[in-house]
């Protein structure tokens, strides 16, 4: 029986030049701290959290709030070979993000960009990176990410964008053989994306001498506070070059952050999109569960129906994540798990599968909830609570992206 409040809708609705908005408009990655079911060592609270929050009509878009650009790719002051890869790559005009940061980081300025998910931040710091390199070939750029699935997503789109440059990078991640990892790093290598874990240890073994990089990125900043790694990004920060340029996205700004940005960054322009917690592409409801009743058997007959088409399942730990996929698998489903404690192999092996659609429903821990740009995912459920609302936010923002309408369901006893 299910006790819901939803209404049936196209997750798959197309929105009008992308649906952007004008602005000012209404875990576990093998490198130590945090994983899928310790919430980064934060004490589990889920069950605090508001029901009502969980509910929330979608809003489409109307045509009057279709965000314009300032610039478009082709008036920036970029490569000409950058921009026959933007156009490769699909691009048609800047994202809001994109419109504001790329021109500052052109410029040299320190950024800070607090922005939703799914917003097009990786290009808002690749395609001016990719810029400066091609300017001066001795430029070196460090990109932190908390988790590694986020840092291989970063290291394609930055082939895509720099086909034809000549410029390499690599990624060093927990979970993967350091040793071919350290032979990479031997090789010319302009960029290096790594997790906090790896690149410590790394530093530790004297393989990556950060003195050489005069840029950095920082990418999903509160999720590496959320998961520890706060005194290792200090750490980096102090080794790299002193006179260098920096960037910050976060979609939060905790005081950690804000004192973060005041010891290393310079002047930094902020830019801020963030306009509420949620994107008004969702459609968030919850079921109801009663006392007794069958959890899988409701999450068996929610997945059956047509709508369902490729849906992110949120579990609270790894043990849970495998054992649900496995009986969803038993049910029919075309079903895996994620979680921290599954080789890397195997975890870029199922995610391209869900990403390919050769698998239908993916179980995950949190490790899933940040950063990772899974596209049309047309539902999320959170079979289990989120710690906090935050994560919730993070959780559902893998739905309803880009031009695309998505729902999220929470099961709440």
């Amino acid at each position: 029986m299910l006790d819901t409040m939803y209404k049936k809708r196209d997750a798959r609705q197309p929105r009008s030049n992308n649906g952007w908005k004008k602005r000012g408009s209404g875990a576990g990655n093998g490198s130590r701290p945090g994983n899928g079911s310790r919430f980064g060592g934060r004490k589990f609270t889920g069950n605090t959290i508001d029901i009502n929050r969980f509910i929330s009509k979608a809003e489409p878009v109307k045509e009057e709030e279709v965000f314009e650009p300032r610039y478009s790719f082709d008036e920036l002051k970029i490569s000409n070979v950058l921009k026959q890869a933007i156009t490769n790559k699909g691009f048609k005009t800047p994202t809001p993000i994109q419109d504001e940061a790329i021109p500052a980081i052109l410029e040299g300025q320190d950024v800070i960009g607090l922005a939703n998910t799914g917003t097009g931040k990786t290009a808002a710091f690749l395609i001016p990176m990719i810029n400066k390199i091609l300017s001066n070939p001795r430029e070196k750029v460090l990109i932190v990410v908390p988790i590694r699935e986020l840092a291989i997503q970063i290291q394609e789109e930055f082939r895509i964008l720099a086909q034809r440059t000549n410029i390499s990078s690599v990624v060093v991640v927990g979970g993967a053989n350091i040793h071919r990892q350290i032979r990479d790093l031997q090789r010319r290598n302009n960029v290096v994306i790594g997790t906090p874990g790896r690149l410590k240890d790394l530093i530790d073994r004297k393989k990556l001498d950060l003195s050489q990089f005069a840029n950095v990125v920082l990418d999903e900043a509160d999720r590496m506070l959320d998961m520890g790694f706060i005194g290792d990004i200090k750490l980096f920060m102090s080794l790299v070059a002193k006179k260098r340029q920096t960037m910050l996205f976060s979609a939060t700004f905790p005081r950690e952050i804000e004192n973060l940005v005041k010891d290393f960054l310079t002047n930094p322009q902020k830019i801020s999109l963030k306009t509420r917690e949620t994107s008004k592409q969702i459609e968030q409801d919850i079921v109801r569960v009663k006392t007794g009743g069958d959890k899988i058997e409701i999450l068996h007959d929610v997945l059956n129906k047509a709508e369902f088409e490729k849906v992110l399942v949120f579990a609270r730990t790894k043990h849970g994540a495998d054992k649900l996929s496995r009986k969803l698998h038993q049910k029919g489903f075309k079903a895996d798990s994620i979680h921290g404690d599954k080789p890397h192999n195997k975890r870029q092996r199922v995610l391209k599968m869900f990403k390919q659609s050769s698998i239908d429903v993916l179980v995950a821990t949190d490790v899933a909830a940040r950063g990772l740009d899974i596209p049309n995912v047309s539902h999320v459920i959170n079979y289990d609570l989120p710690a906090t609302y935050e994560d919730y936010v993070h959780r559902i923002g893998r739905t309803g992206r880009a031009d695309k309408l998505g729902t999220a369901l929470t099961f709440v006893g």
